[in-house]
């Protein structure tokens, strides 16, 4: 795998990542409409500076919480800023991860991971990570870049997400980009 495969987005282009042009072919409400409801426990893994963080956070109302989660600092802060003085802000807690370990204690029953699963060197160890956060039959919503990530580089994915204890629900056509929802098996 190259290194640009797994190289992290740097703080200094968060900016390109919420953009008017991204909101005109990649609409988080659309996108996500039909995995959130009213009162869910969302993780919004490599959430960077927020771009579908703040719309989910609508999305689960004020009965439910979104627990946007990043390696840097510099992206939490750039969301910080974003929700200070609003309401939706109590929806949000802001997660700091460590470089090999998300570290978050709560159940949730949704995870979106956005262009970031090919970021993460090993993928193993974070989908094991992922099927304890997440509630039985809880889904895992991955969406990768088209430049960055093969059709086989996906399958490989899918792949150990399987053997974590996830199993495929479906494939989407979203916008050029690889996209695929897993469900967390039930314990048989």
């Amino acid at each position: 795998m190259s290194d640009r495969s797994t190289r992290v987005c740097p703080v200094e282009l968060a900016d390109s990542l919420d953009t008017r042009f991204r909101r005109w072919f990649q609409k988080p409400r659309k996108i996500l409409n039909p995995h959130i409801r009213e009162g869910m426990r969302v993780l919004d893994y490599g959430c960077g500076p927020g771009y579908f963080t703040i719309p989910l956070a609508e999305m689960v109302g004020g009965s439910g919480y979104v627990i946007a989660a990043d390696l840097q600092e510099g992206m939490l802060q750039k969301l910080r800023e974003k929700i200070e003085g609003k309401e939706l802000a109590s929806r949000i807690i802001l997660h700091k991860c460590e470089q090999d370990k998300i570290g978050v204690s709560e159940n949730v029953d949704f995870i979106l991971a956005f262009y970031v699963i090919h970021e993460v060197p090993d993928k193993e160890r974070l989908f094991k990570e992922f099927v304890t956060i997440l509630n039985p039959g809880g889904k895992l919503f991955i969406v990768e870049p088209p430049f960055h990530v093969s059709k086989k580089a996906l399958a490989e994915t899918i792949r150990k997400a399987e053997a974590a204890g996830f199993e495929e629900v479906e494939k989407l056509r979203l916008y050029f980009n690889k996209a695929v929802v897993l469900k967390k098996r039930r314990i048989q």
